[in-house]
């Protein structure tokens, strides 16, 4: 049985890359854009998306990943971290989390209930020094490709506790998800972002299901390659509608524009690309369509988004969102 991972696409949002107009194209166009991939069912979608951002070659170049619960662990948030990346998930059941104190004799005046028994749960930094080194060799190897990030996870996944590097792993995961819940508990235009990011990400999901209608969405080969090659050409069908529908929505916002409307950021960042009334799955399909040339596009819009930014976190690393 098989999952899918929806790595971010370089050209949502950015205007810069067209999807391709055949599958023959598709192979070069994912080295620049995010496509669908086939994983084990209970592995980390986190970790995957990693290893697509690592991969990207597109001018976007994304430094935060979100996913949700089953797309973290703590050798997820470790690795994540040393390969320069900021994993904001959506996180349910928090009452199973735990909170890691830096020292045994650390305590808090207002918070100190959520790191648990005084004492306990706390950070181990003498293992973290002295695997430090290592750690650091693993995350080269990973940037560089000498190994991958889900082969890495997998073995930490399945290794002992008694492993050493699974332990190094799992520390240094404790500190930034400890540091990434507070940040979380503290700043609410994070959690509106991390809400956002997730909403658009089953957004997006509803919409390529509602794309791939054909057998009801259902995957009935069992060859993983052609269960690939259904999903690449939705994910292809899909983009394309996308890219179709900001470029209408971009032409009536010159319209209104060019009538003397004021269109304000704030109302123009809650339209989604994701609109289905205007199409007709079940209509005409025209072949003889496909050899057009389209006229070439403008990315540009007279709007100024500028206002939108004041509620992002100041926090560093926070340029460009997967």
């Amino acid at each position: 049985m098989q999952d899918t991972t929806r790595v971010p696409l370089a050209a949502e949002g950015a205007g810069g890359v067209q999807p391709p107009a055949s599958v023959e194209a598709a192979a070069k166009w994912e080295r620049r854009a995010g496509v669908p991939r086939l994983h084990p069912c209970g592995v980390w979608e986190a970790v995957y998306i990693i290893e697509g951002l690592l991969k990207n070659s597109s001018e976007v170049k994304p430094t935060t990943v979100h996913a949700d619960t089953q797309g973290q662990s703590q050798p997820v948030f470790a690795l994540a971290h040393l390969l320069g990346f900021d994993l904001m998930p959506g996180i349910r059941n928090w009452k199973g989390l735990t909170f890691y104190r830096p020292s045994k004799t650390t305590q808090y005046v207002h918070i100190d209930a959520l790191f648990g028994e005084a004492g306990k749960n706390v950070i181990d930094w003498d293992l973290i020094e002295s695997r430090f080194r290592h750690l650091m060799k693993v995350a080269v190897s990973v940037r560089e490709g000498a190994i991958s990030s889900s082969t890495l996870l997998k073995r930490l996944r399945s290794g002992s506790k008694k492993n050493a590097a699974y332990a190094a792993f799992r520390e240094v995961g404790r500190v930034i998800r400890t540091i990434q819940l507070l940040r979380y508990l503290s700043d609410p235009a994070l959690r509106r972002r991390v809400t956002a990011a997730t909403n658009k990400t089953e957004a997006f999901n509803g919409f390529s299901q509602w794309i791939g209608f054909g057998n009801r969405g259902v995957i009935a080969d069992n060859d993983p390659v052609e269960q690939e090659k259904a999903m690449k050409s939705n994910a292809l069908l899909t983009d394309a509608v996308i890219f179709h529908n900001a470029l209408d929505i971009a032409e009536i916002v010159r319209q209104l524009l060019e009538e003397g409307w004021t269109i304000e950021p704030e109302g123009l960042a809650h339209v989604s690309p994701y609109l289905t009334e205007h199409i007709n799955r079940f209509g005409e399909y025209s072949a003889h369509e496909l050899g057009i040339q389209p006229d070439a596009y403008d990315p540009e819009l007279d709007v100024e988004f500028t206002p939108l930014r004041g509620d992002e976190p100041a926090t560093e690393g926070f340029s460009q969102a997967a």
